[in-house]
């Protein structure tokens, strides 16, 4: 059995005793239970009650109103024996748990402030707010290294594409959040951002030697590992290179992604004996398809454990999943030693936490004291002020002069979509926000036409001062690419008259659309849609602000073409 008194938990002799006290007390069901962590969908009694009876070890919330959360905070409270872990994807602020909650930017847009203390206010700030309405479990921070431009899911939700940076905005985020009483959860071991693909829809790959791999992700790992990380989040990932390391006689088809691959979580995997993590080990939502595809659900409920993961994240079918983890018992995949220590890390957590020497409940009015509350509203505008990156400038088109007032207005808005995806209306609120300051906006309409129908050239040059793009493009789950669709006929809204009349592209959710606009001589990335950002961006349009921020990524996608 692990040491409690370690790196991370630090328990004392009180919290030990509590732990195997608490597990003595369980029954073999009870102690099934507490591997599952569910996510909430309705904060009513009814709802959470049905979640209840499996005795998960907790609860992750969705962004829904702090008076529903604070009401279900307390009413678990006062239906569990053990208490309840309280998660939420506290990656860019307090609005990934609550509606009322700051976002004080994206990671990316915080590592383009090149300054770490906007990591270490993240981390403040996620955790005041996450525990104003319950929270004491952070999905964050999301340690990946932004390598790959065109891989669709890590992008903003990475501090860049420097190890150094990453490891040490992670380390900085960590500190802080467990600082106040809220576990972190690093992710996505191994690492995401090496290929392109999404593990929401498939097992994806870093394929890196297990050199360059420890002395990048296992590098940035290893720092937040030592800051005293609770908790490690796996992903759906592979790494060949390691686990064939590990072990030598693993065929292709054998090799599995991080949760379901004892060579990366098991007790002489990577993650155990390489990087010496002690803490609790998550799978990242096993609904998944990089779960789900590479094995039969009824086998990989009860292997991810028996691998070395501590709580199995999420449900296809909570019945069936209890079903398969129970046979999982039963049949021996998971056996009684690794089914105590299990649960005993998820105790120990708990007791790490503190969390079983709780008693007040919370208030709606405390809750929205801290939500969105002034200090955290300036560090949102501090943010957007040190993000906005002026990636590209032609000399004289910038500030935008009052005296030119038309402006050809091109908004390229992606759908929305369940999760990571973009905010509703920025293309419209922008459009009012030029309008405010004096400019007459049009907005471009392709002509039905084709080769020889269009608009003459001199019809853009006579009629308008400014061309201005705003793409509102983000990644978000089921998202293959994060590439501008452009109009019919032939492009109609490409950049055409860009040496004809002064072009500006902003792009508020995606660093790298350079790769689709390549010629444009004035790019801007504001790393979010906040209103914040919004606001300090026509600040710096308009030449009241100056720009700050420095690309933590390559915004140029290795093209020699876009640096024209």
């Amino acid at each position: 059995m692990f040491d409690l008194k370690a790196k991370p938990f630090y328990l004392s002799d009180e919290d030990i005793a509590w732990v195997k006290d608490t597990l003595a007390g369980m029954t073999e069901d009870e102690k099934i239970g507490q591997l599952f962590f569910p996510c909430m969908r309705t904060y009513d009694e009814k709802g959470i009650d049905e979640l209840l009876k499996y005795h998960p070890s907790g609860v992750m919330y969705r962004p829904a109103p702090a008076s529903e959360e604070v009401f279900a905070t307390n009413y678990m409270k006062k239906k569990c024996k053990i208490p309840m872990l309280i998660a939420a994807n506290l990656e860019k602020g307090g609005n990934g748990i609550a509606n009322e909650g700051t976002l004080i930017g994206s990671p990316m847009g915080l590592a383009a402030c090149d300054d770490v203390e906007m990591a270490t206010k993240l981390g403040t700030l996620c955790a005041r707010e996450g525990k104003a309405v319950g929270a004491n479990w952070a999905f964050a921070p999301i340690i990946d290294i932004d390598y790959n431009f065109r891989n669709p899911i890590t992008n903003l939700r990475t501090f860049g594409s420097c190890p150094e940076r990453v490891a040490a905005y992670g380390e900085a985020y960590t500190k802080a959040c467990q600082g106040l009483g809220v576990a972190v959860s690093i992710k996505h071991f191994p690492g995401d951002g090496r290929d392109e693909r999404d593990q929401h829809l498939v097992s994806s790959i870093n394929d890196m030697s297990c050199e360059d791999w420890m002395n990048t992700y296992g590098m940035v790992y290893k720092k937040s590992i030592e800051a005293g990380a609770l908790t490690v989040m796996v992903g759906h990932i592979m790494q060949p290179a390691w686990q064939k390391k590990i072990n030598p006689s693993l065929k292709d088809e054998d090799i599995m992604p991080g949760n379901l691959s004892p060579e990366l979580v098991g007790p002489e995997g990577l993650l155990r004996k390489y990087l010496g993590f002690n803490g609790l080990i998550c799978t990242d939502a096993t609904t998944m398809a990089g779960f789900t595809i590479p094995m039969d659900r009824k086998k990989a409920v009860p292997y991810s454990i028996a691998c070395g993961a501590d709580i199995f994240l999420f449900n296809k079918n909570m019945d069936e999943d209890w079903e398969y983890m129970k046979a999982g018992v039963e049949e021996g995949v998971i056996s009684k030693e690794r089914l105590d220590e299990a649960v005993t890390r998820i105790l120990a957590l708990k007791a790490a936490l503190k969390l079983h020497k709780e008693s007040a409940d919370l208030t709606v009015e405390d809750a929205l004291s801290v939500l969105g509350c002034a200090e955290h509203k300036a560090w949102e505008k501090e943010a957007a002020d040190k993000a906005i990156t002026l990636v590209k400038e032609e000399k004289g088109v910038l500030p935008l002069n009052p005296a030119k007032k038309r402006v050809l207005y091109f908004p390229i808005e992606s759908e929305q979509g369940v999760a990571y995806s973009v905010k509703a209306g920025v293309c419209d609120h922008f459009k009012e926000m030029l309008e405010k300051e004096g400019f007459e906006v049009t907005i471009f309409t392709p002509g039905a036409g084709l080769e020889g129908h269009t608009e003459r050239n001199d019809y853009f040059t006579q009629n308008f001062d400014y061309m201005i793009y705003l793409a509102n493009m983000s990644t978000k789950s089921n998202q293959t690419t994060v590439r501008i669709e452009w109009q019919q006929p032939m492009g109609a809204n490409c950049p055409h008259w860009l040496n004809s009349v002064p072009t500006i592209f902003i792009s508020v959710e995606n660093p790298y659309h350079l790769i689709d606009v390549p010629r444009v001589k004035t790019f801007i990335n504001t790393y979010a849609s906040n209103d914040a950002s919004l606001e300090m961006l026509m600040d710096k349009l308009m030449g009241r602000s100056e720009f700050k921020g420095k690309s933590p990524v390559d915004a140029f996608c290795g093209k020699w073409d876009t640096r024209l």
